[in-house]
């Protein structure tokens, strides 16, 4: 093991033996304001000699504006395709040069980038991140590039029955709201999309008034603060784009069902879930661990895969936006065979609708998610990202500390509420992509 790695290592190790401890000072997460305002949170560790920054922009591909679907995903994808003087070529070899690593994405509801550099290349680091933040090209050789993979990954994902189902369920869930739309766009619009538009939409997201950021590693909080200074100083503090509408959860349930000629049917369900801070947040990740968020230990793998050898896998899991959230459970098996599993799905849900989770169940539940989180740090970057997540959730520093008290207070009676408050099929939404025995679209159009 070579001696960066194995600081890297011991600083991981340091981490993970912060988070089971109940004291608020236990985790020395420090909050930051630099002179020119812009507020970070930051892990001091210098037992690895890196530098991980987590930061994220207000707005994201649901305000793509209308005509411009996927402006906001290729945009962040070309921002490290050349800035300033340095075409991409360029700019891809002078972070070779400085063992740094730049890259930048979009979700519905926000722009986010990572940057991770070795603490003695620290000043070139951030400079290429200036540099793409404040500089960026948008070559129209870059710009047609970009676009033909976008376009090609959007014709590839028409073949794959996964994703034809997650698209035609958000398409479903939300009709008539921002958040039905592809984030990477469509083919025609995408043709449209030109230097000056990429441009346009860097300048309305790029802005200092939307922007959180994290960061973990070998550096003091004034140097850290000089640089980021530097890094995000010229952005304009504007004002970001505004929140997408709320959405109205359905009201009743539907099938739909796309045809594929293939073998196996790929099924997902979904239904309205919970909010990150909702008060019944942690009851809700347990219920959601014991039913088909747990793997292998979870009820539907048993019931599904073990049991009855209808599936491969099988899962469920919340996901949170600032509009809405879900529950989404999944599966797929073959075509004769898939309408039994979604109904043994449907079984399981209302078992634990009726009955909760068993007192076994539950501390088994506590018992792994109290440890899990530590063993998913396994890198500083890593680490940088869980924070910005707490920042984007609206957390508090303290949350970390606090978490597993949370968990450990959740009782068999709170997720038994739970359960009866977010399993009712009866507004269920469900997309099957192959050719179903026995599964048909309802209600007909």
């Amino acid at each position: 093991m070579s001696s960066a790695r194995r600081c890297l290592v011991l600083a991981v190790a340091a981490v993970l033996a912060w988070l089971p401890v109940a004291g608020a000072s236990a985790v020395d997460i420090k909050q930051v304001t630099t002179p020119l305002g812009i507020k970070f949170w930051l892990v001091e560790d210098k037992s690895a000699p890196v530098v991980a920054l987590s930061f994220s922009f207000a707005g994201g591909t649901a305000s793509d504006p209308t005509g411009q679907a996927g402006v906001t995903s290729l945009m962040a994808a070309l921002l490290t395709d050349g800035a300033g003087a340095l075409d991409a070529q360029a700019f891809l070899r002078r972070q070779e040069d400085a063992a740094v690593s730049l890259g930048f994405s979009a979700s519905l509801d926000r722009l986010s980038g990572t940057l991770r550099v070795l603490s003695a290349n620290r000043e070139q680091g951030f400079e290429l991140l200036r540099l793409a933040l404040t500089q960026p090209r948008f070559d129209p050789e870059m710009v047609e590039q970009r676009r033909a993979q976008t376009i090609s990954q959007l014709n590839q994902a028409e073949q794959q029955p996964r994703s034809v189902a997650g698209r035609t369920l958000m398409k479903a869930l939300f009709a008539g709201h921002p958040y039905a739309a592809d984030p990477e766009g469509t083919r025609e619009d995408l043709k449209t999309l030109t230097p000056d538009l990429l441009k346009r939409r860097a300048a309305v997201l790029l802005l200092r008034s939307g922007l959180l950021v994290s960061a973990v590693g070998d550096i003091a909080e004034a140097e850290l603060a000089n640089l980021l200074d530097r890094a995000f100083g010229d952005l304009v503090i504007g004002t970001v784009p505004p929140l997408p509408p709320e959405w109205t959860p359905p009201t009743a349930p539907r099938t739909i069902v796309v045809e594929r000629a293939v073998p196996q049917s790929t099924a997902v369900m979904a239904l309205p879930g919970i909010d990150r801070d909702d008060p019944a947040w942690y009851a809700a990740v347990i219920m959601n661990h014991v039913l088909g968020g747990g793997g292998q230990q979870s009820r539907l793998f048993n019931e599904v895969r073990e049991k009855r050898g209808l599936a491969y896998g099988v899962s469920s899991g919340l996901r949170t936006y600032k509009r809405a959230a879900l529950l989404v459970l999944s599966t797929a098996s073959a075509n004769e065979r898939v309408g039994e599993a979604i109904r043994i799905v449907r079984a399981e849900m209302a078992r634990m609708r009726t009955d909760g989770v068993t007192a076994r169940e539950l501390a088994d539940a506590k018992t792994y998610l109290t440890g899990a989180l530590a063993l998913s740090l396994d890198s500083s970057g890593s680490i940088a990202g869980l924070l910005q997540s707490l920042q984007i959730d609206g957390l508090a520093p303290d949350h970390l500390t606090r978490r597993s008290a949370l968990i450990s207070a959740v009782t068999i009676e709170d997720v038994r509420l739970v359960a009866r408050r977010l399993l009712r099929d009866e507004v269920m939404t469900t997309v099957v992509v192959g050719k179903p025995v026995g599964v048909v679209s309802e209600p007909k159009e």
